[in-house]
């Protein structure tokens, strides 16, 4: 079976799971491989929401019900649980609809707001429109993204074009980890 086929056959389920589970990458190639057409962009964007939406659900969900839970008692331990709880109390509806564009805060958010007295609809609702966002967002990066690199190097194989499109996700989100760490170094 080829790549190609791989991708027509489980691609919305990869896009899907990587989007609950790690986030911007799997949006961003799911654009990608859209532009190379093995998946529609609007499947891939919904994909990238619906992913998005029921990972965040999940993390809320063990915040409020499961909070002796080991891997959320683990995330809860984390530097990044004052500065979400800070942002949390200051922005209420704000900070529900952009903790997902926040670097660092991603998954520890959702944590923190099931632990506090929001209600549940409220989350769910701005979760929603939030992951919808979100979803179309990352995954048009990815479709422009596809569309530059074609441009320059002409038609690539498919394997060059989704490693160079990995590379430059892991590029951006080293960078951001750089930024983030020299940020932190420059606090007293």
């Amino acid at each position: 079976m080829s790549i190609e086929q791989l991708i027509e056959n489980y691609g919305l389920l990869a896009v899907f799971l990587g989007a609950a589970f790690e986030g911007e990458t799997a949006a961003f190639l799911g654009g990608v491989i859209s532009h190379r057409e093995l998946l529609s962009y609007w499947s891939a964007s919904i994909a990238a929401a619906t992913g998005s939406f029921a990972g965040d659900q999940f993390w809320f969900f063990a915040g409020r019900y499961a909070a002796q839970w080991a891997p959320v008692r683990q995330l809860m331990e984390r530097p990044a649980l004052a500065r979400a709880t800070r942002l949390l109390e200051k922005y209420q509806t704000g900070f529900i609809l952009a903790f997902r564009f926040l670097v660092g805060l991603r998954t520890i958010s959702p944590i923190v707001i099931g632990t506090t007295r929001i209600a549940t609809g409220k989350f769910v609702l701005l979760n929603a429109v939030a992951a919808l966002v979100w979803g179309q967002l990352f995954t048009a990066l990815g479709y422009i993204f596809g569309r530059g690199i074609q441009q320059t190097l002409g038609h690539l194989p498919l394997h060059r074009h989704l490693l160079i499109a990995v590379g430059a996700a892991a590029a951006v989100a080293g960078a951001a980890l750089v930024f983030r760490r020299m940020k932190r170094k420059r606090r007293p």
